[in-house]
């Protein structure tokens, strides 16, 4: 089999995440399989796609023909307008009236849930003699940002009558899909009921969404006819028995830069939380918390090297971690494995998730810049 075709340059420090372009596409097919050939798929790249790289991941996106594109800010949507990139482009996050005026700029479409908003936007629409579309946020139990669902028919009512604004979507999102099927539901009835109002008031509001990725999987009476999935683009499931075959993304990779054998009962790293019970091979590899590698992984998290596992011994440090791998015949420039196969062992951002008490998206999203991304 030929090698597979990387891009990118890792520069002097041998530590880096690859990004698998192909399994990105894979994913989005199955996606798209999951729900009805008739709805949408707006795609989240915020934060960066997840820490996967926002214009690799949104031009790969393209071309496999999604739909829509979300961020949480202007900044982000700016990147893509100056990449080309010309897809539409919603802002998920509220954004302040003196940005007003990059919305039209760049082309994009703001979330709103406040009247003042709705009303600045009219204004500066016909200043510049054009419409600008918006989506509406229904807060249906998030209790983050979005209109309580209770005010919302008078809201829409309201912007109806507005000469420039034109609400091309309506949108909520479920707080609970992972824990509580109950309150999911109970959510989508609401919103659901909401929809149904609307139609009967005459008030066609093209776009509805509410499904996240485990929406997609689980509820297909939150689809509506656009679905907004993300940490399943990624292959990355955000539970237990997710219901859609998924490939990973991004995987993590590093060498080992220093190795040395230690006598029993030394201690390694910070505050020598890890003694050696015997005499060891103690390998350094270049990569830390300053690259976003939790520091509660310490003493806990796998890592692959020579196809075997083996454990982070001591504390993670801000630029190294150091394994014990025991009689194993270390080498300097030898591959180790963070996220990913090596052999036939496999370590996910779900496992490490697990081990650090927190969910995948922190694993990924928390990669820093120091961490070059390859592109497969």
């Amino acid at each position: 089999m030929p090698d597979k075709k990387i891009t990118g340059n890792i520069g002097y420090r041998p530590t880096w995440a690859e990004v698998n372009l192909s399994n990105l596409a894979y994913n989005f097919r199955q996606v798209k399989k999951a729900v009805c050939r008739s709805i949408r798929v707006m795609v989240c790249v915020k934060a960066d796609a997840y820490g996967h790289g926002l214009i690799p991941v949104a031009k790969k996106l393209a071309a496999c023909g999604v739909d829509y594109l979300s961020v949480a800010s202007i900044d982000e949507a700016v990147k893509l307008r100056q990449a080309r990139i010309e897809l539409p482009v919603l802002v998920l996050g509220m954004i302040l009236k003196k940005d007003i005026p990059a919305l039209f700029r760049y082309r994009l479409i703001p979330t709103v849930c406040t009247k003042d908003m709705a009303f600045a936007l009219n204004r500066e629409a016909g200043i510049k003699g054009r419409r600008i579309k918006i989506h509406v946020k229904v807060d249906t139990g998030m209790g983050r940002i979005g209109m309580l669902h209770k005010d919302v028919l008078e809201f829409v009512k309201g912007i109806s009558r507005l000469k420039f604004v034109g609400m091309e979507g309506i949108f909520t999102h479920l707080a609970c899909a992972d824990t509580d099927k109950g309150f999911t539901c109970y959510q989508i009835g609401l919103f659901n009921r909401l929809k149904e109002q609307l139609d009967k008031l005459g008030i066609n509001i093209p776009l509805a969404h509410a499904a996240n990725s485990l929406g997609i999987a689980g509820y297909p009476n939150s689809h509506f006819n656009m679905v907004r999935p993300g940490l399943a683009i990624y292959g990355l499931r955000p539970k237990e028995g997710f219901g859609i075959d998924l490939k990973p993304v991004l995987s993590l990779k590093t060498r080992v830069v220093y190795f040395k054998r230690v006598p029993a009962g030394y201690g390694i790293s910070y505050g020598h939380t890890y003694i050696t019970g015997k005499e060891t091979t103690i390998v350094t590899l270049p990569i830390g918390y300053g690259d976003g590698y939790p520091r509660n992984l310490s003493n806990k998290a796998p890592v692959l090297i020579g196809g075997r596992r083996f454990k982070i011994s001591g504390r993670v440090c801000m630029d190294q971690i150091m394994v014990d791998v025991g009689n194993y015949p270390a080498k300097t420039g030898e591959l180790a494995v963070l996220i990913g196969e090596q052999g036939k062992e496999k370590i996910t951002a779900e496992e490490l998730a697990g081990l650090s008490d927190t969910i995948p998206y922190e694993i990924v999203c928390g990669l820093g810049s120091r961490v070059p991304r390859l592109y497969i």
